[in-house]
């Protein structure tokens, strides 16, 4: 039952998200599918790995996913991805190291803020590894394969 809202929760929060970045209507589908992907790969691996590994991994896997869509819908990849990774984005350890800092906890403010600061650059790094690997594969295709004429 508990994955279930976690589900429902992230595909709606993806979704509404790529309504607030004006997203075309027709991505909507897709823009909430890629974060309940990426939300469902985290939650899976988070008990197992510390959590900047899941989240790379997460984040890679929406990445990838975003590539797809972006081919299939013919579509920018930033629509998908962007909506994607929201999810993941810790907004909420950001608030609870500001709220520190002004409480005067500096001690958790900046253990606080190095975790969303880590966890940032793993949605960074996860997002950049997957249109790196991306381009090596698609390179590595024949262009007959890809469906373009050779000339």
């Amino acid at each position: 039952m508990v994955i279930l809202v976690h589900l429902l929760a992230s595909f709606i929060a993806s979704g509404a998200f790529g309504i607030l970045f004006n997203a075309p209507k027709r991505t909507l589908l897709q823009c909430g599918l890629s974060g309940m992907v990426g939300w469902m790969v985290y939650i899976l691996l988070e008990p197992r790995m510390e959590s900047v590994f899941s989240t790379v991994a997460a984040t890679f896997l929406v990445g990838v996913l975003s590539q797809l869509f972006a081919r299939a819908y013919k579509k920018p990849v930033i629509i998908f991805s962007v909506a994607g990774i929201i999810p993941l984005v810790p907004g909420g350890l950001a608030y609870d190291a500001m709220r520190r800092f002004v409480e005067n906890e500096y001690d958790l403010a900046v253990e606080f803020a190095a975790r969303a600061f880590l966890l940032s650059g793993s949605i960074a790094i996860g997002l950049v590894l997957s249109e790196v690997l991306g381009q090596l594969l698609i390179r590595r295709v024949p262009r007959r394969l890809r469906g373009r004429t050779a000339k």
